[in-house]
């Protein structure tokens, strides 16, 4: 294990690492990167690393980053031996706690947990850039000395997992560590499930998530893809087949509808589809999905999440002159990442709150040509916090848009759960699992991420698939 570095030890001057200047986190220009589905970030140089490292000020444990920290990293530590230039190392240390580091260093909101809970983002200054730098690292050690998974000798127990997404790989990596042979499958032609199918390559490289599954490949994992467990097999099956226990971390897949006249028109896509087929090499794409290039010249996203950031943003790289996104509140209220909403504006995406659609209208070719919508008001908050948005009567405008995107969350997919007998559910479908140990109501049958707690971040599933392994562990050495 990395051998942490305990704060009390460090010879530092907390006050000039506190006004040390650095430079932020550096974009390609919107001009540029909308040209493309390239990275936007432009990665740092080895000095800037180290400088952005250096202003880490070692807080008294427990550091407030380490704490907000889902995997609970040992930031501190890291940044210490990045500013030494220890690039490998602070790599190492990441992977003790973290099965996507990688992954993680990209896509997580690090402005809602490490980044904002450092002590110099308070009273609006720059906080360490935690998120950027893990990155660097992990890239600055794939290219210099690769990396396997340890594999012990095996121990002749197999483990199911259904779902090559983050939960799943978080179980996958920890179960394979401890001599476990596993078969991981998958309702889709690749692996990677949200990182793959649902997060554009300029926010998530595919690369990156490609060489994860190539890790997985090296070190014995087998893949079974375009099986959907529930429809082509079922658990029954999979225990029938020796597995000595199963792991469910199947997502939440459904888009959430919306009840509204001409929501079938063609032009009219669920955020999902739109992604898969924007985003996704044709290779890749699920049977009967084709690529979608032409947007026409207008835009709309209906919805206020990162998913609809994810639309916005591929539309306006697909051409599209007109990109806009319709929320039923205001700013306040929007639930996406403050950072991507960010770089959409920069994009040239346009926004208008206080709006709720309520019907899609067709041209004279039957397609969408325009979408009716009612201005909306905000009253007392409802159950999610929120102020409620309430219509304001006869205030009907029409919106002009070639295409439109609902992007307003997702629902849990019951393919599992209804061919399952005996497994509990909640709300519309979610598995019933222990937070701590992802039991489900049928022993041997563990369940984490989306699939039970609903839409969340990928680095909260991947380690609901990490404790979830450690149990699997535990009840098959006691079976």
């Amino acid at each position: 294990m990395t051998q942490s570095v305990p704060s009390e030890d460090l010879a530092i001057d907390r006050k000039s690492r506190a006004l040390t200047v650095c430079d932020g986190i550096r974009l390609r220009p919107p001009d540029e990167r909308i040209g493309d589905f390239d990275d936007v970030v432009i990665p740092f140089s080895e000095d800037c690393a180290q400088m952005a490292a250096s202003r880490c000020i070692h807080c008294p444990d427990p550091a407030g980053c380490v704490v907000a920290c889902p995997c609970h990293n040992d930031i501190p530590s890291a940044m210490w031996l990045i500013e030494q230039g220890e690039f490998l190392k602070a790599a190492e240390l990441y992977r003790e706690t973290s099965s996507l580091p990688e992954v993680c260093s990209r896509v997580c909101p690090h402005e809602q947990l490490c980044q904002g809970s450092c002590v110099l983002a308070k009273d609006e200054g720059a906080p360490v850039l935690t998120g950027m730098l893990e990155a660097y690292v992990m890239d600055y050690s794939r290219e210099e000395k690769g990396y396997s998974i340890p594999t012990p000798e095996a121990n002749g127990k197999k483990v199911a997992i259904i779902g090559a997404g983050p939960s799943g790989y978080g179980c996958a990596e920890q179960l394979l560590q401890k001599g476990y042979q596993i078969t991981i499958f998958e309702a889709k032609p690749a692996a990677g499930g949200l990182l793959t199918y649902g997060i554009p390559n300029f926010k998530l490289p595919k690369d990156i998530v490609f060489q994860s599954v190539k890790d997985f490949e090296e070190a014995g994992i087998k893949f079974v893809y375009n099986t959907m467990i529930g429809k082509d097999k079922t658990i029954g099956d999979l225990f029938s087949e020796g597995f000595d226990a199963v792991f469910i971390g199947v997502g939440t897949q459904v888009d959430a509808p919306l009840k509204a006249e001409g929501v079938d028109l063609p032009g009219v896509h669920l955020a999902t589809e739109f992604l898969i087929r924007t985003n996704v090499n044709s290779a890749y794409l699920p049977k009967g999905l084709e690529p979608l290039t032409d947007l026409g010249k207008k835009v709309v996203v209906i919805g206020g999440g990162d998913t609809a950031s994810d639309a916005l943003r591929s539309s306006l790289r697909l051409g599209a002159e007109e990109v806009t996104c319709l929320y039923r509140r205001t700013l306040r209220e929007m639930p996406g990442g403050a950072k991507d909403r960010e770089m959409t504006s920069e994009e040239g995406a346009n926004f208008q709150f206080l709006t709720q659609p309520i019907k899609f209208i067709p041209g004279d070719d039957g397609r969408l040509a325009g979408v009716e919508c009612l201005r909306m008001e905000l009253g007392a908050p409802d159950d999610s916090g929120r102020r409620r948005p309430i219509k304001i009567d006869d205030s009907n405008f029409i919106v002009e848009a070639d295409t439109a995107v609902l992007a307003l969350g997702y629902w849990p997919d019951e393919t599992i759960s209804k061919s399952t007998p005996d497994l509990e559910t909640h709300d519309w479908g979610l598995i019933t699992a222990d937070y701590k140990t992802g039991a489900t109501s049928i022993p041997g049958v563990y369940a984490g991420g989306d699939a039970a707690t609903g839409p969340d971040l990928v680095v909260t599933a991947m380690m609901a698939g990490r404790k979830a392994a450690a149990s699997i562990n535990e009840y098959i050495q006691n079976k």
